[in-house]
């Protein structure tokens, strides 16, 4: 696993080691984060949703999500997790990158996120999949103030997610048994 553009491109990341399912980690492999990044930086979506943005990652597991994003631009990254070989992987990949400085690590319970630090502009969201935890947490995130009005949601899955309320489906994308779903947070009323 390893960092695919911007400032910190080629950085090899740690991961679970192959045979270790102590963690229960599945983390995005570097074809399918190559093919997210092109998505969200070729303009389908809007105008570059990474550059200066608040990055949340929820489900975090080896960060790799959110430090790709900061690795490309991102002002700054939350990685949210509760899994000790998870967040053990996370502060060492975040050191790996030096990012320590612009990378924050929240241990939580993504199901009960509570009150945010601030709102974030590019959420990702990598829940276990098909456990049906990715809409309670976006509820979660939303309750508590941790989605800016406009943010872009990146949910991926085993399978097309629908939007929950006060989230617009923008686009779905399939990689062999991977989907993700882009959701747009509904402006502020």
């Amino acid at each position: 696993m390893r960092i695919i553009a911007g400032r910190f491109r080629g950085k090899a990341l740690a991961s679970v080691g192959k045979g270790d399912q102590s963690a229960h980690l599945r983390p995005t492999t570097d074809r399918v984060r190559e093919s997210l990044f092109n998505v969200l930086m070729g303009g389908a979506l809007g105008d570059d949703p990474i550059s200066d943005a608040r990055v949340l990652d929820l489900f975090a597991g080896t960060g790799a999500l959110g430090l790709e994003a900061l690795s490309r631009g991102a002002r700054c990254l939350c990685a949210v997790e509760n899994g000790a070989k998870a967040l053990s992987l996370i502060r060492e990949n975040i050191a790996l990158c030096r990012a320590e400085a612009e990378a924050t690590i929240v241990r939580r319970d993504v199901m009960r996120l509570g009150a945010a630090p601030h709102p974030f502009d590019l959420i990702f969201l990598d829940p276990p999949y098909g456990k049906s935890m990715g809409t309670t947490a976006l509820f979660e995130a939303a309750r508590g103030g941790w989605i800016a009005p406009n943010a872009l949601i990146v949910w991926e899955e085993a399978a097309p997610m629908i939007a929950p309320e006060g989230l617009d489906l923008i686009d779905s994308r399939r990689y062999g048994d991977t989907h993700i779903t882009f959701l747009r947070a509904q402006p502020a009323a």
